[in-house]
């Protein structure tokens, strides 16, 4: 089944296309994804998974930027492949899909390394728009989610809280994009509004992930807010 599906991409998408991996244990919904995504002349779909096992798969094999993947799936949870593919694909972008509003799902994901959230229900297009904003270095949660979330992220060992003893200093520049992390802008944005570069950026967001033992985008985000960082600006 694996090889069947991984021999209908042909070849690389090129370049300023987003090459996109869709895995859901549902064929219909398969179908659906692939007819919304395919009216984005920015996106292309690469290969196709119908459980945990095979999009992990197909990840290492096809390395699409971005992985559209449903939390439920069998032989094994999106959850767990998605933590699995940000082991073997670092540079993949994984945008979770749910029908259910489950904060703990939600939780789990986001330390796995999810880079985004979506429910089912929403409009086709949100799908797309939700692909292209998770590329470019966003962070996405349902607003329905977001106060739960944080309240967990809130229960959270305070051993990496400011003026802990022990805990990494930021520096004043890796706060200073931490801020504008946690407001949504994306890796480019945040090298304007900085005046520095892109990769500059880029290097500033693994060192706080680093420093501060973070796995996402998402996970600094909800540190920022929790510490009332966001609310210095």
């Amino acid at each position: 089944m694996t090889e069947q599906r991984a021999d209908v991409v042909a070849g690389t998408p090129r370049d300023g296309v987003v090459s996109v991996l869709v895995a859901d244990d549902h064929d219909l919904y398969r179908r659906g994804l692939q007819m919304v995504l395919g009216h984005e002349e920015r996106i292309r779909i690469v290969g196709e998974a119908s459980d945990g096992l095979e999009v992990v798969h197909l990840a290492v094999a096809l390395r699409p930027d971005v992985v559209l993947m449903d939390v439920k799936m069998p032989r094994q949870t999106g959850i767990r492949a998605c933590g699995q593919i940000k082991e073997q694909v670092p540079t993949a972008k994984i945008l979770m899909l749910t029908m259910s509003d489950d904060e703990d799902d939600l939780f789990d994901a986001i330390k796995a390394g999810a880079n985004g959230y979506l429910l089912k229900d929403v409009p086709g297009e949100e799908v797309a728009a939700g692909v292209l904003a998770v590329h470019a270095g966003q962070s996405l949660i349902p607003p329905s989610m977001a106060a739960q979330l944080l309240t967990e992220f809130a229960q959270m060992s305070r051993r990496n809280a400011p003026g802990a003893p022990g805990s990494p200093r930021l520096t004043d520049r890796e706060l200073e994009v931490l801020r504008l992390v946690a407001r949504g802008r994306a890796n480019k944005d945040i090298a304007k509004d900085l005046f520095i570069s892109e990769n500059t950026v880029k290097n500033h967001v693994r060192n706080i992930l680093d420093k501060l033992q973070l796995h996402s985008r998402m996970e600094a985000a909800m540190y920022a807010v929790r510490e009332k960082l966001i609310d210095e600006q």
